[in-house]
């Protein structure tokens, strides 16, 4: 576990052989299991070579951590960026799932529609707008590349893309869930044999 001393929570420490801190919140010294009775008895004291770090050697009465496990420093680096990733992940289905979603409640709105219609239940309703649409916003993103243009400006228009792509993928009957099965085929193959599927497919 890692805590804060001071002069007097050393002097403790050395005293009485039981793991003493210093709470900054309370101002106070605190004793390592004066509450849970899982007191840290230490047996020698170690200072780093610039004397501003501590280490106390000792053996605990039963876990240091507050959450049972026998050590506070139980959870790896390597293991928390993976966590991070597959939040970050689940972060983006989210929020392609909630698009779709949004787009098939709108064309359900569409028999009953009254008055002017938004730009989602125009592209739904009139295919042609729809595909220039989907092809100015790809011309678009490519121009962000050819144009040096910052990044900001490629993700605006890389979800411009989506966004029609997903109302034509509505209008199709084709849920992402199908895109993204596709895609996670390619990855899972070689490109040529990926090539090699498709044209088994088509013949």
């Amino acid at each position: 576990m890692q805590g804060f001393v001071n002069r007097d929570a050393l002097a403790t420490t050395i005293s009485s052989r039981k793991a003493t801190f210093f709470s900054r919140s309370r101002a106070a010294l605190w004793t390592k299991g004066e509450t849970s009775k899982n007191f840290i008895d230490v047996h020698d004291i170690f200072v780093d070579c610039d004397r501003d770090s501590i280490i106390y050697l000792g053996k605990p009465d039963g876990p240091t951590c507050h959450t049972g496990s026998e050590t506070c420093y139980f959870t790896s680096i390597s293991d928390l960026l993976e966590e991070q990733e597959v939040e970050e992940n689940n972060l983006a289905l989210t929020t392609l799932y909630s698009l779709e979603s949004t787009i098939s409640q709108r064309e359900s709105e569409l028999a009953g529609q009254h008055g002017k219609p938004s730009w989602t239940k125009r592209l739904l309703l009139d295919e042609n707008l729809l595909c220039s649409k989907i092809r100015e916003e790809a011309d678009e993103l490519c121009r962000t590349l050819e144009e040096k243009e910052d990044n900001s400006r490629t993700a605006s228009e890389m979800a411009d893309v989506i966004y029609h792509a997903m109302v034509l993928l509505r209008r199709k009957g084709v849920k992402i869930e199908n895109v993204l099965e596709v895609l996670r085929k390619r990855f899972s193959q070689s490109g040529i044999e990926e090539k090699q599927s498709r044209v088994t497919t088509q013949n």
